[in-house]
């Protein structure tokens, strides 16, 4: 591993890794270069703070959970471990989400050679925009990767074909969730509607 280089006092260190004397450096650099250092060690601050905010969020709401359930002998939670609780006055929500990461195994490859069969044999008369959308679910990006969304849809199209049938069932045997993840949202009642409107603690969409 390739040590840091010490610079000295009366220097800086620029992108190339030269080590330039402050005094030939303009004012506006140097001006810039403060407030880049200076913002950034603030957002990792906020961000080691947020990080604790979320441990905190996650350990408070289970707690609660573990007692409700000894107390008064039930489960609370939905699908796949979704929590929802609301505030007594119902205006504010606390929401845990758990999203499964999806991947696909090898039985991948048979399904697209059976809806490619499938294709090839409905090639006259067939739908085009079909073939498009079939088509375009086994492309992959830059990464070489499909997009997993699109090949899911394809079990949508209700096609009354017993090949199509089989592709389907076997991109169905192909999904494996690879990992899960929890997330913790909040959320607050917009007026006296019965929409919720997410706290943002995302920077972007502030």
């Amino acid at each position: 591993m390739k040590s840091e280089q010490v610079v000295p006092a009366g220097f800086m260190q620029d992108a190339k890794g030269r080590l330039v004397p402050e005094s030939m450096i303009k004012p506006i650099d140097l001006a810039r270069d403060q407030l880049v250092k200076e913002l950034v060690q603030k957002a990792k601050s906020l961000r080691e703070t947020m990080k604790a905010f979320a441990a905190l969020s996650f350990g408070d709401v289970k707690a609660f959970v573990d007692m409700s359930c000894e107390q008064y002998g039930v489960t609370i939670g939905g699908k796949k471990g979704n929590i929802t609780l609301p505030s007594f006055d119902g205006k504010l929500q606390i929401k845990i989400q758990v999203a499964e990461r999806i991947t696909f195994d090898q039985k991948l490859q048979a399904a697209k050679v059976l809806v490619d069969k499938c294709i090839n044999e409905w090639s006259e008369g067939s739908n085009d925009k079909i073939k498009v959308l079939v088509h375009g679910a086994f492309q992959t990006d830059k990464e070489g990767k499909i997009n997993i969304g699109r090949v899911l849809e394809l079990r949508r199209l209700n096609i009354d074909d017993e090949g199509w049938k089989t592709a389907m069932q076997a991109i169905g045997d192909a999904v494996q969730v690879s990992s899960t993840k929890e997330y913790i949202r909040f959320y607050e009642r917009v007026g006296d509607t019965d929409k919720y409107q997410q706290i943002s603690l995302d920077l972007a969409s502030m």
